[in-house]
């Protein structure tokens, strides 16, 4: 398999990447990412509607704007981030570069977005923040949104939270709204863990992928971070507190369009664990002629299996409540009751109401 040539920049390591001919964005999508998307392409005249609303949605209005206020990535302008945008596109098997624009807003973030055609966005504060070979994982990232095609739905989404916001007046115009607003979220976060490790296929460092992640989270401050002992943040909030925990971080990740980053950090080293990782890296990937015969009996599968087993080796209380219900585990009530602090009421004499509630908050 050939290798890509080592484009020649500042703190880069000399060294060589694998590519990737014609590979399928199924070989490194998300379980449920990807039994979505199968399941989306295969539905009939779904293309035909989506690009019916293209004349609803304001792409042409966003690519206008980045087009006019923003700095177009080129051989002349950002030339290093041009060099690693068509380098993930070569890795990737990507035969048509998205255009790439950098905005000024120094909260780091990046997108990509469109119905017709992907774009790819960095913002400066992304720019300044990470280094060459973290900047390498993101624009990796971005590229496998396109490759998946997740530009589309990206779009629609952002469409429809501007939406939710005018229509709030509304309460069922909103709820109705608001509700796929919530399913799409939910899809999203899964696909933002596709795009990691598409992010790790093009930089090939796992290191700098984790850095990049911890440097969203805790700002330019490496010196005084741990890679490790960031990741054991992520094994904390996985296993700690009791059942108001899990649901608080239900409630807590519910808005966002992104998983926190210490889950995104601990999957994708998870992910390049495994021996599937290993085999894609060794060339045995599914290639893109064979996506027409893929099945949605069995990408639906596949994730139904994957959450079983995630379900079953996870710590989260909520999580192994679950695995206990469906062991027909003994005492349920008991275990619900325990899960919950005892509900803020004690069995011991003498304690009222009010004292479960404050030995609760204590804990």
């Amino acid at each position: 398999m050939p290798d890509v040539p080592n484009e020649q920049h500042d703190n880069v390591p000399s060294r060589q990447r694998r590519r990737f001919p014609g590979i399928s964005s199924r070989a490194y999508e998300h379980p449920a990412d990807r039994s979505a998307l199968v399941a989306l392409r295969k539905l009939t005249g779904f293309d035909t509607v989506f690009k019916a609303l293209s004349g609803l949605l304001p792409e042409r209005s966003l690519r206008l704007l980045f087009l006019s206020d923003s700095v177009r990535v080129s051989d002349e302008q950002f030339a290093h981030l041009n060099s690693m945008l068509r380098d993930a596109c070569y890795i990737l098997d990507l035969e048509k570069v998205p255009p790439m624009y950098v905005n000024q807003d120094p909260q780091p973030n990046a997108m990509c977005i469109g119905l017709d055609e992907p774009i790819i966005v960095v913002t400066t504060g992304l720019v300044e923040l990470l280094d060459e070979e973290e900047m390498r994982a993101v624009v990796g990232h971005e590229v496998g949104h396109a490759l998946s095609g997740h530009s589309v739905y990206r779009t629609i989404l952002l469409f429809l939270t501007t939406l939710a916001l005018r229509v709030a007046w509304i309460p069922l115009g909103n709820l109705a709204i608001m509700a796929i607003v919530t399913a799409l979220r939910e899809w999203f976060r899964k696909s933002e863990l596709s795009a990691d490790r598409a992010g790790l296929l093009v930089g090939q460092d796992l290191q700098a992928s984790m850095r990049g992640l911890m440097k969203i989270a805790g700002g330019n401050h490496l010196h005084e971070m741990n890679v490790d002992a960031f990741l054991k943040q992520a094994e904390e909030y996985e296993a700690g507190g009791d059942l108001r925990d899990s649901v608080l971080k239900i409630l807590n990740v519910m808005p966002r369009s992104h998983p926190f980053t210490t889950v995104r950090a601990a999957e994708l080293k998870k992910w390049a664990e495994t021996r599937d990782y290993q085999r894609l890296m060794d060339g045995h990937y599914p290639r893109r002629t064979e996506d027409k015969d893929t099945s949605v009996t069995d990408s639906f599968r596949e994730s139904a299996a994957h959450y079983t087993d995630h379900v079953k080796s996870s710590k989260d209380p909520l999580m192994k409540l679950v695995s206990d219900i469906a062991g027909g585990a003994g005492d349920l009530g008991g275990r619900v009751r325990r899960g919950f602090g005892g509900f803020g009421g004690g069995t011991g004499g003498g304690n009222n109401g009010n004292h479960g509630s404050a030995d609760d908050a204590e804990k």
